[in-house]
């Protein structure tokens, strides 16, 4: 899979009713959110959507389709619930703080219920080559750098560093929240943020 930018996701938005695939989909990414890309079954998903196993196979072909599907789908969700939504924010950083505002916020509200989709399936194939661990890395590059980009347009003078330590914030307060069922993991990563953004 080719690295994409935010705006080639953002391209996939569904323009009509969901279709049965677009369902499949649906279902797919709040598992894997729990249960990770392996986790992900045609029988599951068959069972959970009272579909036959034929009819959900012919629509990927393969578990590695459904698994490259799932991530484009979750990709193109997340640019629609947390990337479009800052994007009414002028460039730099008051589009970054809301760029953060809307990830933590997107994480807070259980948007998903295993919580980040991103860290899920980063811890699951980030030493398992192949073409799947090759979405996971592009979805996931393709947020970072709109991150380094507006901070880079802020005038921040390292951008990569400060995104790491941004991500790694974020990647904490998900973890203690899904975790820990800590309540303030959120709360906390806002501040140290706060403190870090320009």
């Amino acid at each position: 899979m080719h690295e994409r930018s935010l705006a080639t996701i953002a391209s996939m938005a569904l323009t009509t009713a969901p279709s049965t695939r677009d369902q499949i989909l649906a279902r797919a990414v709040e598992l894997a959110s729990v249960e990770g890309l392996e986790g992900l079954t045609i029988g599951r998903l068959a069972s959970d959507l009272s579909l036959s196993k034929s009819g959900l196979f012919a629509h990927f072909g393969s578990k590695e389709g459904l698994q490259l599907a799932t991530i484009d789908e979750a990709a193109r969700r997340f640019v629609r619930d947390v990337v479009e939504p800052a994007l009414g924010a002028p460039e730099g950083a008051p589009r970054l703080r809301a760029l953060c505002d809307r990830y933590l916020d997107y994480l807070e509200r259980r948007t998903l219920p295993g919580g980040c989709f991103w860290a899920a399936v980063t811890a699951e194939f980030d030493s398992r080559p192949g073409p799947v661990r090759d979405a996971v890395r592009d979805g996931l590059a393709a947020w970072l750098a709109e991150l380094e980009r507006q901070a880079a347009v802020a005038g921040v003078e390292n951008p990569r560093q400060l995104i790491f330590e941004v991500w790694a914030l974020v990647q904490a307060a998900n973890s203690r929240f899904e975790l820990f069922e800590d309540a303030e993991a959120f709360s906390r990563a806002r501040t140290s943020i706060e403190a870090l953004l320009p």
